[in-house]
C-alpha cells in the first residue's frame, strides 16, 4: 500500500474502496427499469447473484430537471403517446417505490444509492440509509447540487464524462476531497473503445493523490472494463438491463445479465492477480525449479553458499 493509500479509502455502507480493497462494483440501474418495480427487482435479482456489491438508481424532480419549453413536447413510449413530463413522471418511482427497493435491497443482501439530479432529490434520497450519492457527469457543473450532496456528510462519487480539467478540479473544490470518489468517464451511449482513454486513471491518480478512483463505463463488452481494473481503479459501475434490446436509451449501453456475471466474476480474478508488485520465488515454483533450471544461476550460487557459511558458524547443539 503507498504513502497515500489510507487516504484513498472512502466508506461505502458496511464496505470500504480504495488500494488494497476489493474493487466495488456497481450495477447502474438507472431508469433501465422504466418505470416497474418488478424490472426493478428483476435487475436488483441479477446484480445480487452477479456479486455486485450495490445497485444505483437515478432520481429527478420532474419539473426541475426538464426545461420548461420541453414539457409539452409529445413523444411515443411503450405506454402510448404522452407529453415529455407526463413521461418523465412515468419512469419515476415515489416514496413508496423506493421503499420497496429498499427492503427488497435489503432481503438480497446488496446497497443500493441513486444519482440524484436536483437539491430536491437529494432530500428525498436522505430518508433512506444509503452508502453513498452520485453525481452524473451531467451533474458535475451545478454547484448547488454539490454543496447539498457535501452537506450530507456521506461518500461522494464524482464521474467526470463530458468535464474539462478545470470544471472537474472546481467540482472537487466544491465537494471537497476528503469523501469523494473521482470516476472517469467518456459520456457517449454507447462509447467508442477508441474514446475510451483510460490512461485517465491514471492522470486523475496523479492529480489527486488522497481520492480514490474508479471508472464509470458506457461502452459495449467488457474488456475495456476489466482493463480500467488492471489500471487501478478501485470502484467500477456499468449500466445493467434485462435486455439490450428493451425501449429506452441506455439499454444498448448496457450489460445483461449472463455478462454481468462474467464482468464480476474476470474482476475478480484480475484483482487477485494483481499482487503486491513485490518479485518472490512461489513454494508452488519449487518443484519446477528443481525439474527445469538445469544452471543454478549466480543468486541462488551466492545463496547456497551463505546458507553453508552460516550453517559452518553456528556452535554444534548438543
Amino acid at each position: 500500500m503507498t504513502a497515500n493509500a489510507g487516504h484513498r479509502l472512502r466508506t461505502l455502507g458496511s464496505k470500504t474502496a480504495g488500494p488494497g480493497r476489493p474493487v466495488y462494483v456497481t450495477g447502474e440501474i438507472g431508469i433501465n427499469h422504466n418505470g416497474d418495480l418488478e424490472n426493478a427487482f428483476a435487475l436488483i435479482d441479477a446484480a445480487a447473484d452477479a456479486g455486485c456489491d450495490a445497485v444505483k438508481f437515478q432520481k429527478r424532480t420532474p419539473e426541475v430537471c426538464t426545461p420548461r419549453d420541453q414539457w409539452e413536447i409529445e413523444r411515443d413510449t411503450p405506454w402510448g403517446r404522452m407529453t415529455y413530463i407526463d413521461y418523465r413522471h412515468r419512469v419515476e418511482f415515489d416514496e413508496d417505490g423506493y421503499r420497496a427497493i429498499d427492503e427488497y435491497c435489503k432481503k438480497r443482501g446488496i446497497d443500493w444509492f441513486a444519482s440524484p439530479w436536483d437539491v430536491e432529490s437529494v432530500a428525498f434520497l436522505e430518508k433512506f440509509d444509503v452508502p453513498a450519492h452520485k453525481v452524473a457527469s451531467a451533474s458535475l457543473t451545478d454547484d448547488e447540487l454539490l454543496r447539498a450532496l457535501r452537506a450530507t456528510g456521506r461518500t461522494v462519487i464524482l464521474s467526470t464524462g463530458m468535464s474539462t480539467p478545470r470544471q472537474i478540479r472546481h467540482a472537487v473544490e466544491v465537494l471537497g476531497s476528503d469523501n469523494i470518489l473521482l470516476c472517469h468517464a467518456t459520456s457517449t451511449y454507447p462509447a467508442k473503445a477508441e474514446e475510451l482513454n483510460l490512461r485517465m486513471i491514471h492522470t486523475l491518480q496523479a492529480e489527486y493523490p488522497n481520492v480514490p478512483i474508479g471508472y464509470s463505463g458506457h461502452e459495449t463488452g467488457l474488456q475495456t472494463t476489466l482493463a480500467a481494473v488492471a489500471l487501478g481503479a478501485v470502484f467500477v459501475e456499468r449500466h445493467i438491463t434485462l435486455d439490450r434490446a428493451m425501449w429506452g436509451s441506455d439499454q444498448a449501453a448496457s450489460v445483461e445479465p449472463g455478462g454481468l456475471q462474467r464482468l464480476v466474476r474476470d474482476i475478480r480474478t484480475i484483482e487477485a492477480s494483481l499482487g503486491d508488485g513485490v518479485k518472490k520465488v512461489y513454494d508452488s515454483e519449487l518443484g519446477p525449479m528443481k525439474k527445469l533450471r538445469r544452471v543454478p544461476g549466480v543468486v541462488a550460487e551466492t545463496e547456497a553458499a551463505e546458507a553453508a557459511g552460516t550453517a559452518e558458524r553456528e556452535p554444534a547443539r548438543v
